[in-house]
């Protein structure tokens, strides 16, 4: 099933399914969002949850019992519950079964919030810990966007990356599919970066926020049609568009939460990025994505 929301700016729909937003279109008929040819990655904007990226050996620990998971976790594979919802707004939520805990020990309850005003949606996450003991994760977005929008003459290479603050970020490497921060090196964000297949070839290109709200800006000079993220209070932020592969869209990635680390001892108390949110507390994150 799909929910949709609308106003006199934007159509956006959205998925039951993963709660995955899977289309935003303008009235106008500009199409923002991938639409997940299959050719190229079948997904629109998976929700991250309860690992951001992927394990060492799919695998992890906790009190001395081994667990295996996927890249991402499961919520993107399961079907949300629509608990509030109006023209504009919608709340879905997944709570612990006993698939995911077979996979992920833990109780909890996660909400995403999606409320669309003017040209802007918001994206809100809300994890609650319904139990006697912390609750150990990690969350993150990975919306796919349309690169060109409305120019169908347009490619990857017409579009630039624009980062404020304007600065030198942190860049954490990977040696894929974990993370190498022990040797992290800097990217030049003070001005905009013109955007290259090359830029993607060593896979996601990380980098470290330290919780600064900070805003990412795809545009092109082929028209006025972009996309502006602003995050909140996120740790890192993901880009990544597949390599070697032509692929028409470029992900922005939000992520409070991390790829294991390449020196991880596998234990989850001890991965990096990691969330541990006490019993009976709600963890809340968000980020809101202007399109234009």
């Amino acid at each position: 099933m799909t929910v949709e929301l609308k106003n006199q700016y934007l159509t956006v729909q959205i998925n039951e399914a993963g709660a995955e937003l899977s289309s935003v279109k303008s009235a106008e008929g500009v199409e923002y969002m991938w639409q997940a040819d299959p050719k190229f990655w079948g997904r629109h904007a998976p929700v991250l949850f309860p690992i951001v990226g992927r394990l060492k050996d799919d695998q992890y620990t906790v009190a001395g019992q081994a667990y295996h998971m996927g890249q991402h976790g499961f919520a993107r594979d399961n079907d949300f519950t629509v608990v509030a919802q109006s023209s504009t707004s919608v709340t879905l939520e997944l709570t612990d079964n006993a698939t995911t805990r077979a996979m992920y020990p833990f109780a909890f309850r996660l909400r995403l919030i999606y409320t669309l005003q003017d040209h802007e949606l918001t994206v809100a996450y809300d994890v609650h810990n319904p139990a006697n003991q912390d609750l150990l994760f990690s969350i993150g977005g990975h919306p796919a966007f349309n690169v060109p929008l409305a120019d169908p003459h347009g490619s990857l290479e017409n579009y630039t990356l624009t980062v404020a603050p304007k600065k030198v970020y942190p860049h954490i490497p990977l040696q894929a599919p974990l993370n190498d921060a022990a040797n992290t090196d800097q990217l030049d964000l003070t001005k905009p970066l013109p955007l290259t297949r090359d830029f993607f070839k060593d896979d996601a290109v990380i980098l470290d926020l330290d919780h600064q709200e900070t805003t990412l800006m795809l545009s092109s000079d082929l028209d006025d049609h972009g996309v502006a993220m602003t995050i909140e209070n996120a740790p890192y932020v993901g880009t990544w568009s597949p390599y070697p592969a032509d692929a028409p869209f470029v992900c922005l990635e939000p992520w409070w939460g991390i790829a294991d680390n390449v020196a991880t001892d596998g234990q989850l108390s001890h991965k990096m990025g990691i969330n541990r949110l006490a019993a009976n507390q709600t963890f809340n994150a968000q980020y809101e994505i202007k399109f234009f």
